[in-house]
């Protein structure tokens, strides 16, 4: 499971709602974004296969603002100066790139949103070294950005980051823990799983509040809406991939079954109709839509969208104590339950 980003809903008004937020994202992360692609695309000792790839994944896949939009987000809500992440916010475009890559081949992922990864279309070994390549890359940009730090500061985004990333790999073990065994995954472990996987967006906001030199407790705030959005967008997205048979394929055969379905199989009235629909020999738009009116007012799903609703208000509730972005903050928030 890679990070994630907003998917557009399946509504006009979700599609409107989503294109609002994306455009925050795009305001917030694009300069940080196009340092990252640039360092990347002038590199030029980098092997040509490897460049080859490389240049594919920054220019047609992985477009990653949500990162950076959220340091300078951050930044800017405790007082500080945007422009101040965006070397920062460089470095987590490749190092979140680099786990993407990683990722791609642990999962088997060979498209994504109709378009082949970098694995699909050059293979496992080329893809290791991409993913190397922007992992040392990202590193290399991170150490550069932190020389303008204090020490304090220095130290504690370094430790943000590596904890992060760690906790996203024991959280890919757990996961892979389940992928042979897919009946065997409750929603409430996977659940854990996915709020582990958050650790970077928390990550992100704690860093750019660092930047900003916020106050502790704004830090805390901010760290923990980071976790929460990102749990959130992972959810939203565990709805939409079952819209899209491309990447429903792709979790059937290689990766853990959406959350979706893992409440469906709960459900002993409808876990035999899961069960034959998810081992037909081809998933289709039809299929998709089945397994659609499958989780329809299951009992699970319900209360894990009212609980999805708590943790909205909670989260709104509590950037009382945040100077700026208070509305953008509970805009991406509320996004999250449009059309679910």
């Amino acid at each position: 499971m890679r990070p994630r980003h907003l998917k557009i809903g399946m509504k006009k008004r979700s599609k409107k709602l989503m294109e609002q937020c994306n455009e925050i994202l795009e305001k917030y992360g694009r300069k940080a974004f196009e340092v990252a692609k640039n360092a990347v695309l002038e590199e030029k000792t980098l092997q040509p296969r490897v460049y080859k790839a490389l240049k594919y994944f920054m220019e047609k896949s992985w477009h990653d603002v949500q990162h950076p939009a959220l340091i300078s987000l951050a930044c800017e809500a405790v007082g500080g100066n945007p422009d101040k992440t965006v070397n920062v916010g460089a470095s987590m475009v490749l190092l979140a790139g680099a786990a993407d890559l990683h990722d791609d081949i642990i999962d088997g992922s060979k498209v994504k949103d109709s378009k082949p990864t970098v694995f699909g279309k050059f293979g496992r070994d080329i893809t290791i070294l991409a993913g190397d390549a922007l992992l040392f890359k990202g590193l290399l940009l991170l150490h550069e950005a932190c020389k303008e730090l204090s020490r304090k500061q220095r130290e504690a985004i370094i430790m943000l980051v590596k904890q992060a990333f760690f906790e996203i790999g024991n959280a890919e073990v757990a996961e892979a823990e389940f992928k042979s065994n897919k009946y065997d995954l409750t929603p409430d472990k996977y659940r854990e799983i996915i709020e582990r996987k958050a650790a970077v967006g928390e990550a992100c906001t704690r860093i750019g509040a660092i930047l900003g030199h916020g106050k502790k407790e704004e830090i805390e705030i901010l760290g923990r809406y980071g976790r929460t959005l990102a749990t959130l967008i992972t959810i939203r997205n565990e709805f939409i991939d079952l819209f899209e048979p491309d990447e429903l394929v792709n979790r059937v055969k290689n990766e853990c079954l959406p959350l979706p379905l893992l409440y469906a199989l709960k459900d002993e009235g409808k876990k035999s109709e899961v069960i034959r629909l998810i081992k037909m020999d081809r998933i289709t738009k039809k299929t998709s839509q089945d397994l659609i009116e499958l989780t329809d007012g299951i009992n699970g799903i319900k209360k894990l969208k009212d609980e999805m609703h708590s943790l909205i208000e909670k989260e709104a509730a509590s950037l009382k104590l945040i100077k700026r972005n208070k509305a953008t903050f509970k805009l991406l928030l509320q996004s999250m339950l449009e059309d679910l």
